[in-house]
């Protein structure tokens, strides 16, 4: 059950990290750093260090899956908007 728990939280912190991630990096690329840049960054650098931290606590026998959950949330979500972003650029390519 704590490994499906772990898991669980793992992808769902995962995904919440890549959002961050990328609203970070889109933001820095574009060159508009402001003060919601640097919160997305902070946030983005303490978030999944909170999560850990809090499974460590409360359900340490999960910690291992969780951390599984946020590294392959986060490579299948790049990967996906990767595909889509690739396949976007091929829609518009050929209008």
């Amino acid at each position: 059950m704590y490994v499906a728990l772990g898991l669980i939280i793992g992808v769902i912190s995962g995904t919440v990290q890549f959002f961050l991630l990328s609203r970070f990096t889109g933001a820095v690329t574009k060159g508009k750093i402001n003060n919601k840049t640097v919160i997305f960054a902070l946030t983005q650098f303490l978030f999944p260090f909170a999560v850990l931290v809090a499974c460590a606590f409360f359900i340490p026998d999960s910690l291992a899956w969780t951390g599984v959950g946020m590294g392959g949330a986060l490579v299948i979500s790049a990967v996906t908007k990767f595909i889509l972003t690739s396949r976007g650029a091929e829609v518009k390519g050929k209008k």
